[in-house]
């Protein structure tokens, strides 16, 4: 679990299943403002539903990556937390994977 550096300029997140989601979304808003140079994976395995708080977190991360023109991608998202995602709007925002693998498969567009 916690955060690793994944490539050069991605940092991949393993969340915790609640209640410790929204203190480990905490950490990587920190570790990003602390780099400012990443895009951000964040691995939702182990969570089966987020909460009000923690879902704010991530509102929070990706406006913080989207400031800084990087993209947050979150992937192995359960149907609880999708449901949540849809029913909020929230999923217009967020990038949805099924595997992080897919992110470095899929070609980025240059800056």
């Amino acid at each position: 679990m916690g955060i690793q550096e994944w490539s050069e300029n991605v940092i991949l997140v393993d969340l915790p299943a609640e209640p410790q989601t929204g203190k480990q979304l905490q950490e990587t808003i920190q570790e990003v403002r602390d780099r400012g140079d990443c895009d951000v994976v964040v691995d939702f395995s182990e969570v089966d539903i987020i909460t009000s708080d923690s879902l704010a977190q991530l509102v929070r991360l990706r406006k913080l990556l989207a400031d800084c023109r990087r993209q947050l991608t979150l992937c192995h998202v359960g149907a609880a937390t999708k449901g949540i995602l849809s029913v909020t709007g929230l999923n217009e925002i967020f990038t949805v994977v099924e595997d992080k693998f897919d992110v470095l498969a899929t070609p980025k567009a240059s800056n």
